[in-house]
């Protein structure tokens, strides 16, 4: 238990630069707080002490602001970065070294019985705001911009983004800087300025094609 709590404030620790200290970290980090508490009451909902397990992770939620059922599975040096707002659903599996920003909620489509919610591989970022929902699977390394929202597996080392998500970046061509939110793909945006390019190339036309109709009057 010990060492799993060194290795949870050692990862916000090197993760985050704005840690100055372990110290801060322990006393200042929400998502640490919610981890820490989360794999107390995961062990007493895996010997079916439901009803404790759900009491103590609704207080530590409004402690912190963060949501994560019991009955989810949590791997390894998970860092909620900031934290409010992340709802973690109860038949959510994360892997080892996931990133999850604020606002992020791992939930179901309402439709689903047992296994309703999603599982993240080893290395994902999940950007601020963005949604992954119903039983689906992010392989290995997946990134999630910012604000998307996502409803269908996506294949390991790929980068998704929009409403509905949508595979911009393909297994290893994905985006070097997990943070670099700024610089993923837009595709709403490339569609647009490639309608506006054919749009000026059909003004062009036109204005060619009526300036030859006059010239052949004349």
């Amino acid at each position: 238990m010990f060492a799993a709590i060194r290795e949870q404030i050692d990862t916000v620790f090197r993760a985050d630069p704005a840690a100055r200290s372990r110290l801060e970290v322990v006393l200042c980090y929400p998502g640490v707080h919610a981890i820490l508490v989360h794999r107390l009451c995961h062990r007493l909902y895996s010997a079916k002490l439901y009803t404790l397990a759900r009491l103590i992770s609704q207080i530590a939620r409004s402690m912190t602001g963060i949501e994560i059922h019991p009955g989810a599975t949590i791997g390894r040096r998970l860092f909620i970065d900031h934290g409010m707002g992340v709802v973690i659903g109860e038949t959510s599996e994360i892997g080892d070294d996931v990133l999850i920003y604020q606002g992020v909620t791992l939930g179901g489509t309402g439709k689903e019985q047992g296994k309703r919610h999603p599982t993240l591989g080893n290395g994902v970022v999940i950007g601020s705001g963005a949604k992954v929902l119903g039983n689906i699977v992010l392989g290995d390394y997946v990134k999630v911009g910012a604000g998307s929202v996502v409803t269908r597996s996506v294949p390991a080392h790929s980068t998704v983004v929009g409403i509905p998500g949508r595979v911009v970046v393909g297994a290893g061509a994905g985006v070097s800087d997990p943070l670099a939110h700024g610089v993923l793909p837009d595709p709403e945006g490339q569609a647009i300025e490639e309608l506006s390019k054919r749009v000026a190339q059909l003004e062009t036309l036109v204005r060619e094609l009526s300036h030859e109709k006059a010239v052949s009057k004349n």
